[in-house]
């Protein structure tokens, strides 16, 4: 019976030590101002062998830097290199731009060739989700075409499309960086 009863405290300090980084970020739970410092729950038990104490401790600092490797692993956005130019992008949020991001992981660089005097458009490798459109595009818009090519506009068009992002730049400068030939880009995680 005292074997029992310490298995259900031993679980209940369990769960309310996980529990105690969820009630810290909400500030609503008294639980959560006694376990400020950290949480310690003690039980003993007699076994046939003699006296024995188990103790399950959770401090503060432990969750704190769980939460913040959490929070930074999602405080990463996708970054664009066009050659070596940084550009501002402002991502969309679907599924072809989480799978894009899984793949600029460990970056991912793609040959572009330009097309039509417009657009810079390049092989990702593989096929991502897509949720192609009727879409009429202007300079800056990326956008997945065919499931698996990226094209970058510096220019107009209108095709089916699922859209990516937009760059943040002018129609000038963009233009600038590219209608002088063929380009690389990068995608990266930062």
């Amino acid at each position: 019976m005292k074997n029992k009863l310490l298995i259900l405290l031993l679980s209940s300090a369990i769960c309310m030590s996980g529990c105690a980084g969820k009630a810290e970020t909400t500030g609503t739970s008294a639980f959560t101002e006694a376990s400020a410092e950290s949480t310690t729950i003690a039980t003993e038990a007699t076994t046939s062998e003699g006296t024995s104490t188990e103790s399950a401790t959770t401090s503060k600092s432990e969750a704190t830097d769980s939460e913040t490797s959490e929070e930074t692993a999602k405080e990463k956005t996708m970054v664009l290199k066009i050659g070596d130019t940084k550009v501002p992008v402002n991502w969309e949020d679907n599924a072809s731009v989480s799978d894009l991001k899984a793949l600029a992981k460990d970056s991912l660089t793609i040959e572009m060739s330009m097309y039509g005097g417009f657009e810079q458009v390049g092989p990702i490798g593989q096929s991502i989700s897509s949720d192609d459109e009727q879409t009429d595009t202007s300079s800056g818009d990326i956008v997945l075409y065919s499931g698996d090519q990226i094209v970058i506009f510096y220019g107009s068009n209108s095709w089916a499309y699922t859209r990516l992002g937009k760059v943040d730049l002018s129609e000038d400068e963009m233009t600038e960086l590219l209608s002088n030939g063929d380009v690389t880009i990068t995608l990266c995680m930062e």
